[in-house]
């Protein structure tokens, strides 16, 4: 009995791989006539078929219509340039970008040690004597210029020296005020 399921499972299994494969190859053979001899469509009478006017919506095949197109050519006339003379160009015109200032507000918490140092390694156009007078004229008249940059970097400068352990206080103006 077992030999026997086993038999008929074997003749179903390769049943079903010559069905696939016929099946695989009517389609395959289709694509191909299409392709070398494409056939003509069957044609199946409907509704909208009636014998004596043929179809209802009967398209005009063959018909014509003029187009005209028109093209513009566009001519450039280049200027001659002697081989002595440099070719000049227009300059470029762009707007410098506002630069903003950085203001050290004096506080008489501060470390002169820290703030120093901390001015020195944020800003790489200041060295340790430039620091030092921003930040004894910052103790004197209530705050002092760091420089002046475009606004990224002085909002940049400025938190940065916010954020400080412990804090240094900043602020930022336009260069105008």
């Amino acid at each position: 009995l077992q030999s026997r399921n086993k038999l008929q499972r074997i003749l179903y299994k390769m049943i079903t791989r010559h069905l696939i494969a016929a099946l695989l190859f009517s389609v395959l053979n289709s694509v191909v006539e299409g392709f070398i001899a494409p056939h003509k469509p069957t044609f199946y009478p409907s509704v909208l078929y009636s014998e004596r006017e043929g179809a209802i919506a009967k398209p005009k095949i063959g018909q014509k219509t003029a187009v005209e197109v028109k093209t513009v050519q566009k001519v450039e006339i280049k200027k001659r340039v002697e081989p002595g003379k440099p070719v000049t160009r227009k300059a470029e015109e762009f707007e410098e970008a506002p630069l903003f200032k950085v203001m050290l507000i004096g506080d008489q918490g501060y470390d002169a040690g820290h703030v120093i140092e901390r001015i020195t390694g944020l800003m790489e156009d200041l060295d340790d004597d430039a620091a030092s007078s921003i930040f004894q004229q910052a103790q004197m008249a209530g705050k002092a210029m760091c420089g002046k940059y475009p606004m990224e970097h002085a909002e940049m400068y400025k938190e940065q020296l916010l954020r400080s352990d412990p804090m240094i206080f900043a602020d930022i103006e336009d260069e105008n005020e």
